[in-house]
């Protein structure tokens, strides 16, 4: 069993670090156009990362394992990071973070396409959690914004694509499969930044320099890590509890640092959609 205050601080590394991560891409935009700025974080994580496991002893991944990981760059990094910083251009980042805690739900329509059909109670939460997507997308801040709604949705079904995706795929072990993934999702992000137009107006601030490292050294390698040794030491439910405790935190950074303002209809989608993954998240647990 691992310490107790072992458990609460990769906890709060999740809880916090990721929670936060949504204002510092704000942040970070002031100064570096989104794609661009995913692929510099992303290239200086993963190539950090890399150097550290290969001199450690981390075997290379094989030429098989390089095309699932770049696969999966594209989902869950070009198609779930890229556009949640894509859409923060116009959406507030509490917003994005509440848009994005749907992803349990997808996932779970995914698992089911794979004949993993939910419970009873699953079923429920996933009802219940869309109802709060549609009324997150029928009025309020993210209304809106069309474009930035189109890419919180596209985020969250491709970072559940890839998850459900990537079980029982033959991939390198999980932090050389995060290195890999950030790595080809460097390559990927490069991409759609030459397509999307991506142009520097001016030097970045060292403001925006500074939320761009956080974003790399904290919400890619430390959150990341704390993520997957809760996933080795504690039950699942406990270890994918962010799913439901990032967004209010998000929220209550962006009112606190970022003056980010939100009304009664984006605050009880929040709830409902968090209602949902809660809901998904007692299932799986009682399951097991």
């Amino acid at each position: 069993m691992p310490a107790l205050w072992a458990v609460i601080v990769a906890l709060l590394s999740v809880y916090i670090v990721w929670g936060s991560t949504y204002l510092a891409i704000r942040f970070a935009l002031e100064g570096f156009p989104p794609f661009f700025l995913g692929a510099i974080r992303m290239a200086i994580a993963g190539a950090l990362m890399f150097v550290v496991l290969r001199l450690s002893g981390t075997p290379m991944p094989t030429k098989k394992q390089w095309r699932n990981l770049a696969y999966l760059g594209l989902f869950m990094t070009l198609l779930s990071n890229g556009f949640v910083n894509f859409a923060e251009q116009e959406v507030s980042s509490g917003l994005a973070a509440v848009a994005v805690a749907s992803m349990p739900l997808w996932a779970g329509v995914f698992f089911a396409m794979r004949g993993r059909h939910p419970s009873r109670l699953e079923w429920i939460g996933l009802v219940v959690g869309f109802l709060g997507v549609v009324w997150l997308n029928a009025g309020g801040s993210l209304s809106g914004s069309p474009k930035g709604m189109v890419a919180l949705i596209i985020s969250a079904v491709a970072w559940a694509y890839g998850s459900v995706w990537s079980v029982g795929k033959d991939l390198p072990s999980p932090f050389m499969s995060a290195s890999g993934q950030m790595l080809c999702g460097s390559i990927w992000m490069l991409l759609a930044g030459f397509i999307n137009g991506d142009h520097f107006a001016q030097p970045p601030s060292g403001e925006a320099w500074a939320a761009l490292l956080y974003l790399a050294l904290f919400g890619s390698i430390v959150g990341f890590s704390a993520y997957v040794w809760l996933l080795n030491n504690v039950r699942p439910a406990l270890a994918t509890s962010y799913a439901y405790v990032n967004p209010p935190i998000a929220v209550l950074f962006g009112a606190w640092l970022g003056a980010e303002r939100f009304d009664m209809h984006d605050m009880g989608a929040m709830a409902v959609i968090l209602a949902g993954v809660l809901i998904i998240t007692l299932a799986k647990a009682i399951k097991r």
